[in-house]
């Protein structure tokens, strides 16, 4: 990202043949609020350190991730939630507006053979029977 001219007409040019685009780590690092104007982005992941922040943070960290997907979503952007370890985690990121969530409350690690005989499952139906 150290030239975003070049990535951003990069980006644009696998958008316009359909790839989504997805700022990894949202909140940390390279991403910033600049990037949101510049890059043709589909979906923000919300870093796993506000998420696993949540438990224990006084607010903080909740009203980071609030913000952050109300703001994702105000510019039509799907909202992912990194770091999800727990189910009371899960419901509060649930509350928050996040739409998706990753970690290993959901799924650890898995071959490719194990993935798809978990996709055939249904297990990663989260919050369905």
């Amino acid at each position: 990202m150290t030239d975003t001219s070049r990535a951003a007409d990069v980006l644009s040019r696998l958008a316009a043949t359909g790839v989504s685009v997805s700022i990894d780590d949202f909140g940390t690092g390279y991403s910033s609020l600049g990037l949101l104007r510049r890059l043709p982005v589909h979906e923000l992941k919300i870093d796993k350190s506000f998420v696993m922040g949540m438990a224990g943070d006084g607010g903080e960290d909740t009203a980071i991730v609030r913000s952050t997907a109300d703001l994702a979503h105000n510019l039509g952007l799907t909202v992912v939630a990194e770091g999800v370890e727990d189910q009371w985690t899960l419901d509060l990121l649930s509350t928050l507006g996040c739409d998706e969530a990753q970690g290993f409350h959901i799924a650890r690690p898995m071959s490719s053979a194990d993935f798809m005989g978990w996709l055939g499952s249904g297990a990663w139906k989260v919050g369905e029977s």
